[in-house]
C-alpha cells in the first residue's frame, strides 16, 4: 500500500518507519524542513529505540521518503494518516488547529485527484472530529465524503521508549488468525 503520513513527530516518525518496514511505500509530510531532511538522509527526527536503524534501512530500500509538499504526497498515495500534535490549550481543551490545517491541505490536494482516498486520524482527538475534518475536506476539495474520500479513526497507543515494540506487538496480534476454540471445522 502507498501511505502518506502527515506529521513527522513522535507518532508520525514511528508510524512511517514501521509501516515501511512492513513493506509499504511511505511518504512522510511535515512543514518542518529539518524533519523532512533527516528522513531523506535515512535518520530519525526523534529519539526512540531502534527507530534510526529502521529508517536508515527503509530509506536504503526505497520504502520511505519525506516532503513538505502535501499535494505530492496525496497524489502518490491511497491512504493518509494524520499524526500531528494536539496539545492542550490553557483551559485544558485539545488544540485541534494542526488537524484542521492538515484537513485543508489534504482537501486542496484531493481536489485534483481522481482516485478514492482514505484519511485516518491517528492523533488524539475529541468525538466529532472526523465529521469536522470531512466537512473541511469537502469545502476545500469540492469532493464528497463517502464517494471520493473517507475519514476514519486509527488511534495510536505508542509509549515513548517502546513505541517500535508496541507497534509491532499490536500488528502481530491483528494479523494472527482468529482463535477457533470450540469450533469444529
Amino acid at each position: 500500500m502507498k501511505i502518506s503520513i502527515f506529521g513527522l513527530g513522535y507518532v508520525g516518525a514511528v508510524s512511517s518507519a514501521c509501516f515501511a518496514r512492513l513493506g509499504h511505500q511511505v511518504i512522510g509530510v511535515d512543514s518542518d524542513r529539518a524533519k523532512v531532511d533527516l528522513i531523506n538522509q535515512g535518520k530519525s527526527p526523534i529519539i526512540e529505540k531502534c527507530l534510526n536503524a529502521i529508517i536508515s534501512e527503509q530509506r536504503r530500500l526505497g520504502r520511505i521518503a519525506a516532503t513538505d509538499k502535501a499535494e505530492d504526497a496525496i497524489q502518490a498515495t491511497e491512504l493518509s494518516l494524520i499524526c500531528v500534535g494536539t496539545p492542550s490549550t490553557a483551559n485544558g481543551h485539545l488544540d485541534l488547529g494542526s488537524i484542521f490545517k492538515v484537513a485543508h491541505e489534504i482537501g486542496a490536494a484531493i481536489k485534483k485527484k481522481k482516485d478514492f482516498h482514505t484519511i485516518a486520524i491517528r492523533s488524539t482527538v475529541l468525538p466529532g472530529t472526523n465529521d469536522r475534518v470531512a466537512e473541511l475536506i469537502m469545502m476545500t476539495s469540492g469532493k464528497i465524503n463517502g464517494k471520493d474520500f473517507s475519514v476514519v479513526s486509527n488511534p495510536e497507543f505508542l509509549r515513548e521508549g517502546s513505541a517500535v515494540e508496541d507497534f509491532f506487538r499490536l500488528h502481530s496480534r491483528l494479523s494472527e488468525p482468529e482463535p477457533t476454540i470450540g469450533v469444529k471445522m
